[in-house]
């Protein structure tokens, strides 16, 4: 693997930095578009893993819509050149600003998840004389078999409204005019990859149409989210996703009635492979049983081993020299600045640059200026240097 890497043009660049593949993104976007077009769904990107501008106007470019979070990443895809009719809005918690930017530029959907949300976006939307279009985030209270920190269809998670409270929502949503029901949204965690929580949950969606069949209400759009997850062990021998066995449990399990559109909101499937952390080794210090390969990078720039214990596979891409072990670890003034223990890396010296791998999802959009460290720039692979930063509006 170390000779995808234009190692000779890293030289003057400073570390670390983020590195992306843009022929492998454009791959990825190449899959899914080709499974999506098998079975007429539809797609939203979500921006929350990755907001690096490039990035979002590649996948712009590519027809893909918009899944967002809050109201700065409604602006980055407004500015990235996604259509606000194929933007959904989605979180437990929108501030009013962030309604009112979705309600002036006509987004295609709120996904709301509680009765006080529906009453303030009726009452923003009234003030402005409009209707919102809005979707129920429901907990299917399906397990995703992922980390504690991102499972967010059980029935205790902070997202979402229960199948027990349903009633009294439908209920309310009678009553707000100034809302227009489009649909049922589901999220079920991230960083899935045991299919079969996916199964269940068209269980649950097919029961959900009965549940609605008896309310008297029709259902246009099912937003099944996203959650795929990506290989983390091998991401050069899988380094695009099963996307295909992942839509096609859907068409298989779900059963549509006539006109009803599909939706998805990937986001680490799509640009998680392509991105990876280059950073340089300062030191290599020995203790009494471990040697450590002390770099650049720390959980400011990747903070998924430090926060969830997850691996990023690690390879020394300046040395052919016989394997040795290392704890690899960064900078920063915490101890759980660590991104793995007992990690063979090809014999390492200062100033070799490692890379860390699947970094193109929730690198760049996590990281951070603890210890008043900058932010780090982001280089692609068709131009050297490009953009840099990760701010957003």
């Amino acid at each position: 693997m170390k000779g995808a890497f234009p190692i000779e043009k890293f030289s003057n660049l400073q570390t670390p930095f983020y590195y992306y593949d843009v022929v492998l993104l454009q791959k990825t976007l190449d899959v899914v578009k080709a499974e999506l077009k098998k079975y007429n769904y539809h797609l939203h990107y979500a921006i929350k893993a990755n907001a690096n501008p490039r990035i979002l106007f590649i996948i712009a470019a590519n027809g893909l819509g918009a899944d967002c979070v809050s109201g700065g990443e409604i602006q980055v895809a407004l500015d990235a050149g996604f259509p606000a009719s194929q933007i959904v809005f989605a979180g437990v918690g929108k501030a009013d600003w962030e309604i009112e930017l979705g309600l002036d530029n006509d987004i295609a959907c709120f996904n709301v998840e509680s009765i006080p949300e529906m009453e303030v976006i009726n009452s923003l939307a009234k003030a402005r004389n409009k209707q919102a279009t809005i979707a129920l985030r429901i907990n299917p209270d399906v397990d995703g078999h992922t980390h504690a920190k991102i499972t967010t269809g059980l029935s205790e998670n902070k997202f979402g409204i229960n199948r027990s409270q349903l009633n009294d929502v439908v209920d309310k949503m009678r009553t707000l005019s100034h809302l227009r029901f489009s649909g049922i949204h589901f999220h079920i965690g991230s960083q899935i990859t045991e299919l079969s929580a996916f199964h269940e949950l068209c269980v649950r969606a097919n029961e959900l149409q009965r549940a609605f069949d008896a309310f008297n209400i029709s259902i246009d759009t099912f937003n099944f989210g996203g959650g795929l997850g990506i290989d983390y062990y091998h991401p050069n021998h899988q380094s695009i996703p099963t996307f295909e066995s992942y839509f096609s449990i859907f068409h298989r399990l779900f059963e549509p009635r006539e006109g009803q559109q599909i939706h998805f909101e990937l986001g680490r499937s799509v640009v998680g492979q392509c991105g990876t952390l280059i950073s340089k080794v300062l030191f290599v210090k020995k203790g009494e049983v471990k040697q450590f390969a002390i770099l650049d990078a720390g959980f400011t720039e990747l903070i998924r081993p430090a926060m969830y214990g997850a691996l990023h596979h690690a390879e020394n891409i300046t040395s052919d020299e016989p394997y040795e072990k290392y704890d690899i670890v960064g900078p920063v003034c915490e101890s759980s600045d660590i991104f793995s223990k007992d990690t063979e890396l090809n014999k390492t010296h200062r100033n070799d640059l490692v890379a860390l791998y699947s970094a193109g999802g929730y690198g760049e959009s996590m990281a951070s200026q603890y210890n008043c460290r900058a932010l780090p720039k982001s280089y692609f692979s068709d131009e050297l240097p490009v953009l840099s930063g990760t701010e957003c509006w």
